[in-house]
């Protein structure tokens, strides 16, 4: 993902910065997706893993990018607090 757009994004719900989710962040919430444990804020099962996030400064809440392109919904926001192996940093 360019860096510039990167540096201008923001979570909708919270205004906090958005960074690129780490691997092992990345790794933690693909485990749990396959596990078929995880809804979006909508309540939408997440089924599909991801090959790229983005995540709130204060690590409570993911967002998709498809395709190079994030998608920065609220309800399609994902809460980190329902993995239970999700690394803190």
């Amino acid at each position: 993902m360019d860096r510039k757009l990167l540096d201008l994004l923001v979570s909708p719900d919270t205004r906090q910065p958005l960074a690129l989710l780490e691997s092992t962040g990345l790794d933690a919430l693909n485990r749990a997706i396959g596990t078929g444990g995880i809804t979006r804020a909508d309540g939408s099962p997440q089924a599909q893993p991801l090959r790229e996030a983005l995540i709130t400064a204060d690590r409570k809440l993911v967002y998709r990018v498809d395709d190079g392109i994030p998608v920065l919904l609220a309800d399609e926001a994902i809460a980190t607090a329902q993995i239970t192996d999700f690394p803190a940093k």
